[in-house]
This record gives structure tokens, C-alpha cells and sequence, in this order.
């Protein structure tokens, strides 16, 4: 077996946690070296992070769309006085530059601290390894699926209703009873003149199947009046959200794989942008990186989204959960932010989640305990 010198930092996996953590960390003046099987694969899927989530450095061109106040239909109307905004996939791919970081080709048999070994058994060596592959999509995990059309914004008028964008939109003129699982549209512009008209699943075990969500769009865009071209482009999504390790045998994961996605939402894009800079300075000046992306507070707000999580899976009868959501959307958008964005703030995100179990009926809060059990 050969090896290659030591670098500062390893990366395995160039999706866009990776990258980010790649390029970042060149940025800062590290030595960094990058394996992934296809490192210059085109991304196609679409990432949408609140305004307020996004690092100062993201350069401005990277915001597709930018929805000042969206829309959420729950029991009843919303409107959330918080910015969100749609990236634009590639422009956000360029940003993240590689020039400076030695990337490799191939496919990593194994990680250990210190060392990662490749398929042809070359062994590539730094002092941080980060494990940025993402999490393998498994049939017993909880995943979010989705099913997607791209539509010009005049053709998606009907189905915005007026607004710029549906967050969430949990009515049920998308043909299924009180008792199916539910599903909401997301609807968001994508630039000036394009939108996307997406049917998601949030969490499923099992998952719903892509079939049936695509089925689900059909009806709800023709009960709205939405002709959709048969030629229009489509997205399909499915993800785990059920996260993976810290850090597993020395080596620590980023970006979903290292549990910064959010596993009751499935966003983690936002997360690994805002952290990478830190991580940098940490690896910099020596410290503990697993300390910088974990301190006891973000173990803690961690450990309550995992609650909110199987209160989604095993709670939460299909009815209940617009309501559910209602009470959420009903909370001030600070304690939303908490939750949703804040991986430290446990005072928030606690006080946040006692205001809502105190806004649910009476019985939304059993159904609420016996997730939790």
C-alpha cells in the first residue's frame, strides 16, 4: 500500500457539507485534500435555508429567490415574518472553491483517525478526517420524499393563491382522507420566472412512496386548476433523516452524516455553510473540533429535536398533525427560530416547545406524550 504525505484536514464526500467544509477550510490557509467517487458531479436538487441561517461570506449571487414573508396553511392561514430564501444549486457548487484543495477520485474503504484508506488500497493521511458522506437511505429508516414539478410562475399562480410561496400547505384537496398519511406543497420560486410545485412527506417509517406523492400533486394541482406541461422538469427527493454519528471510531462526521441535520425538517444544507468557518478556526488554533460542533448545549438541542422527531413518527395521529403545526406557526418567530435554526439555544428552544404543548388540544398533548415515551 502507498500513502500520501499528511494534510491538515480530509474530507470524504463532496456533496455540499463537504465542499463547503473543504473549501472553507483552504479559504482559512489550511492544507486540505478531498476524496469523493464522482468530486465534479453536477448538483441538481434544491436547497432553500432561511435568510437569517446563511454565513456572511455566501456571495449574493448564490440567492436564487429570496420570499419575505411565506405562506403556511395549517388548520388555517399563516404568514411568517421571517425571510426564506431558495439557493441557486450551481452558482452555490462554484462558490465552494476547490483550486486549493488536492482532490482525489476514488472510493474510501474505510476511515480512521488520522488515515483514510481507498478501495486501491492507497492510504491518504491528516491530522482531522471528516466524514461528510451523507447517510445511506435504509428501508427501516425515517426519510422525507418528495415529488416535484418545475413550472413557469404564471402556470403556479393558481396554486400560490397569491402568495410568493408555500412553506407548508397541509390542506387535503390533494385527495386523501383524515386517516392517510399527510402531506403538505411546498411551493417556491426558484428564480424570476420558474417555480416549484413540490408534494413532500416530512418524515415517513415507512416512507410514502414517490408514486403516491406524485399522484397526491396530480390531484391537488388539478383541484386548484394548475395545468402542468407533460414535459415539465420533475425533482424527486428521498433522504434519511434519522442522522448518523458524531463520531464513530475517532472520526468525526459533518454535514448530515455528523448530525447536523435537522431530523425533524431534513435540512442540513444551511447548517454545514454556518459551521464550517468555526470548525476552520478551531483546527486552526488547535482546539477540539468535536467540542466546537458539540458543546453540551447543542447535545441538548439535539436530543429535543430528536423528541420532536418521534413525536412525528409515532404520536402524532395523521389529523393531529396540522393542528400540530398550527400550534408551532401560532409560536413568536423567535421561539420558531430557536427551534428550527438554533442548534445551541436550549433555553429557547425548551421554552418554545413548552408554549406549544401548552397551545395544542388536549388531545394533540396525549398524542404528543405517547410519542415521547
Amino acid at each position: 500500500m502507498t500513502a500520501v504525505r499528511t494534510a491538515d484536514v480530509l474530507v470524504a464526500g463532496l456533496g455540499p457539507s463537504g465542499r463547503a467544509l473543504a473549501a472553507r477550510c483552504a479559504h482559512a490557509g489550511l492544507s486540505v485534500r478531498a476524496v469523493d467517487p464522482s468530486p465534479h458531479r453536477v448538483w441538481t436538487a434544491t436547497y432553500g435555508a432561511w435568510a437569517d441561517e446563511l454565513p456572511s461570506w455566501l456571495p449574493e449571487n448564490v440567492l436564487a429567490a429570496r420570499v419575505e414573508s411565506p405562506g403556511v396553511w395549517t388548520t388555517r392561514p399563516h404568514v411568517l415574518d421571517r425571510p426564506y430564501t431558495v439557493l441557486d444549486t450551481a452558482a452555490l457548487q462554484r462558490s465552494l472553491s476547490l483550486e486549493s484543495v488536492a482532490v482525489t477520485q476514488a472510493r474510501v474503504r474505510s476511515l480512521a483517525p488520522g488515515e483514510v484508506i481507498l478501495d486501491d488500497g492507497q492510504r491518504l493521511r491528516a491530522t482531522h478526517v471528516f466524514d461528510a458522506r451523507g447517510v445511506p437511505v435504509a428501508s427501516k429508516s425515517a426519510q422525507q420524499t418528495a415529488f416535484g414539478v418545475v413550472t413557469d410562475a404564471e402556470t403556479a399562480a393558481a396554486a400560490l393563491e397569491g402568495r410568493s410561496a408555500w412553506f407548508m400547505d397541509w390542506r387535503r384537496d390533494n385527495g386523501t382522507a383524515e386517516t392517510d398519511t399527510p402531506s403538505f406543497l411546498y411551493a417556491v420560486p426558484l428564480d424570476d420566472e420558474r417555480v416549484l410545485l413540490e408534494e413532500t412527506c416530512l418524515v415517513g417509517r415507512p416512507a410514502l412512496p414517490l408514486a403516491e406523492l406524485q399522484h397526491r400533486l396530480g390531484v391537488r394541482l388539478s383541484t386548484r386548476g394548475v395545468a402542468v406541461p407533460a414535459t415539465a422538469p420533475v425533482e424527486r427527493v428521498r433522504f434519511s433523516v434519522d442522522g448518523g454519528p458524531r463520531r464513530h471510531d475517532g472520526v468525526l462526521g459533518f454535514g448530515a452524516c455528523g448530525g447536523l441535520m435537522h431530523p425533524a425538517t431534513g435540512y442540513a444544507v444551511a447548517a454545514a455553510l454556518t459551521a464550517a468557518d468555526p470548525l476552520a478556526a478551531a483546527i486552526r488554533s488547535g482546539s477540539d473540533p468535536y467540542r466546537l460542533l458539540w458543546p453540551r448545549s447543542a447535545r441538548a438541542v439535539a436530543a429535543i429535536r430528536n423528541v420532536g422527531l418521534r413525536v412525528l413518527l409515532g404520536g402524532l395521529r395523521p389529523a393531529e398533525v396540522p393542528e400540530f403545526f398550527a400550534a408551532f406557526f401560532d409560536l413568536p418567530i423567535d421561539r420558531q427560530r430557536s427551534y428550527l435554526s438554533r442548534r445551541t439555544d436550549v433555553v429557547g428552544t425548551l421554552d418554545g416547545m413548552c408554549r406549544l404543548f401548552g397551545a395544542v388540544p388536549s388531545g394533540v398533548r396525549g398524542s404528543i406524550l405517547r410519542g415521547i415515551r
